[in-house]
């Protein structure tokens, strides 16, 4: 998604010279595997952000969402022992508890719930932005037109809320 968001991406993480890992689609299963055959090989980033996880909600439990979060982790510092992972939540999805997505939203909750034990406030720091979405405590079809995807507002959303974190990361 950050493809299509070039102008917001450079002009929050731009200074930072960043690289984008993310592709569509992605499941916790799919970043592991890159991460062991080599996404990082001859890179030590300074800091890694991550958020993945809802693509593996249509099938997988919470505790084996939050295992995979976990083993990439896990597999990001046996790589890079020194950089600093900004895990994010799991953003919400779905226009209300009940509605569409009413059962990943839930699940995705008890996954944040697991992961944000990961938080060790030196080389893990666990960070919740999924409010930052909802207006009114509902998700917004201005900011995730189809309830899952973010429009331009929500990158934009996505890139304030994590740009002061991130700065103190990259100190």
């Amino acid at each position: 998604g950050w493809k299509g968001q070039k102008a917001t991406w450079d002009a929050a993480f731009g200074k930072y010279k960043p690289a984008n890992f993310g592709i569509g689609g992605d499941r916790t299963q799919h970043v592991l595997w890159r991460i062991e055959n080599g996404e990082l090989d001859g890179i030590k980033p300074k800091v890694a952000v991550l958020m993945i996880g809802t693509n593996n909600s249509g099938s997988d439990p919470a505790e084996g969402i939050a295992a995979g979060v976990t083993a990439i982790v896990k597999a990001i510092h046996a790589r890079s022992p020194k950089t600093k992972v900004l895990l994010l939540a799991v953003f919400p999805r779905g226009d209300k508890p009940d509605g569409k997505f009413g059962a990943a939203q839930e699940k995705l909750k008890k996954v944040n719930a697991i992961i944000a034990r990961l938080h060790d406030g030196k080389t893990v720091h666990y960070f919740d932005i999924g409010e930052k979405f909802l207006v009114d405590g509902q998700m917004s079809k201005a900011i995730m037109p189809d309830f899952l995807h973010l429009s331009a507002k929500g990158y934009q959303i996505w890139a304030s809320a994590i740009e002061g974190k991130l700065a103190e990361l990259m100190k």
